[in-house]
């Protein structure tokens, strides 16, 4: 019988709410019926986590390796790094360059431990772009392997395993986007629709939900103009770049479909009628997938829920992750929603036994 993968979590920015979440998270003893859950951290945080959320039950145990992990339900597992100098002095809700050389310092771990086999996944909570950058540019790249600079989550995985060609997919249920870009001006989003970068997303989609279990994924395509330019009125990338990629993506065996228009992909996509939709940048996609997996309650005046995975795929590891921000203005309050770290940790596990099967 195959055991249970082993999932790394990252404890995210301590001053955000990621330690709560974690702790809440992991509270739930059916995750541990799923997989083997261990926290890249440090313990001291996870400790401050478990108080603020009201869990002094939770017992915290200290692992300098994963193989002194227990993996048992009421005790979380925390792989410590001496990150904070003092918890009690530590700014909670606060960017700072202690906070930001944490996040990105859990995250450096955590990449370390899958491709050295240690962690057959890794799951990340949110870190603060601004904090981190303000660590790297602090010391100057010595506590970074000399880089001064990322954009987030994805390049920083990205540069850690060598990958050039990798995407992000938001993931809610069986609702899938990826995008041919992300962290870039709209404008700039605009000029990187091209035929090469459009057709190797498609590709990379397909292969994501193959590895999934999904036998002859449906991909659909999403258009970059109103209508999808109306056959050059509004704009001519459709014709000469988006249609073209289709077009070598069936050639290849691939079921992609489109262009679509934009505002028509996505309710259809919702209805079950495709596996995954290809997106022409970052808010195209994040827009209809956190207007479903995002609900505010307007009576209570909560969030009551916070749905939504964020995958980044074309990487030689599994990297899944919460699909909202550090929540700083929440952070210490213990109300945080822990269900999209649920999600992520569910996702990390399909997506390791896809890999096995």
């Amino acid at each position: 019988m195959n055991e249970k993968p082993i999932v790394g979590i990252t404890m995210g920015d301590p001053a955000g709410n990621g330690p709560e979440i974690t702790v809440k998270a992991l509270a739930h003893a059916d995750v541990y019926d799923r997989c083997r859950p261990i926290v890249v951290g440090d313990v001291k945080m996870i400790e401050q986590a478990a108080h603020f959320v009201g869990r002094p039950d939770i017992k915290i145990h200290r692992c300098e390796k994963v193989g002194e992990a227990l993996f048992t339900p009421g005790t979380i597992d925390v792989l410590h790094l001496e990150l904070i100098s003092d918890v009690k002095a530590f700014p909670i809700g606060q960017v700072s360059i202690e906070g930001g050389n944490a996040a990105f310092q859990c995250v450096k771990k955590v990449i370390e431990l899958a491709l050295d086999g240690e962690v057959d996944a890794t799951c990340t909570n949110a870190l603060n772009k601004e904090a981190m950058n303000k660590a790297l540019e602090s010391c100057n790249g010595e506590k970074s392997d000399g880089y001064t600079h990322f954009d987030g989550h994805t390049e920083i995985y990205a540069a850690y395993t060598n990958t050039k060609k990798y995407t992000m997919m938001l993931a809610h249920h069986d609702f899938r986007v990826v995008h041919v870009s992300t962290h870039v001006s709209l404008r700039e989003a605009c000029e990187r629709v091209k035929k090469a970068r459009v057709l190797e997303v498609i590709e990379i989609a397909d292969k994501a939900c193959k590895n999934m279990g999904i036998q002859n994924p449906k991909v659909a395509v999403a258009g970059l103009n109103p209508h999808c330019g109306e056959k050059g009125l509004f704009g001519t990338e459709e014709m000469e770049e988006i249609k073209p990629a289709i077009e070598a993506a069936r050639a290849e065996g691939i079921n992609a479909m489109g262009p679509i228009p934009p505002d028509s992909v996505f309710p259809e996509a919702l209805g079950g009628w495709y596996d995954i939709v290809v997106c022409m940048y970052h808010d195209q996609g994040h827009i209809p997938l956190k207007t479903v997996g995002f609900v505010y309650d307007r009576e209570k005046q909560a969030w009551k829920a916070v749905e939504g995975v964020n995958v980044t795929l074309g990487l030689p590891i599994i990297r899944t992750s919460v699909d909202h921000g550090t929540g700083f203005a929440l952070a210490g309050k213990g109300t945080s929603n822990e269900l999209s770290l649920v999600n992520a940790m569910d996702y990390a596990v399909r997506m390791v036994n896809g890999r096995k099967a």
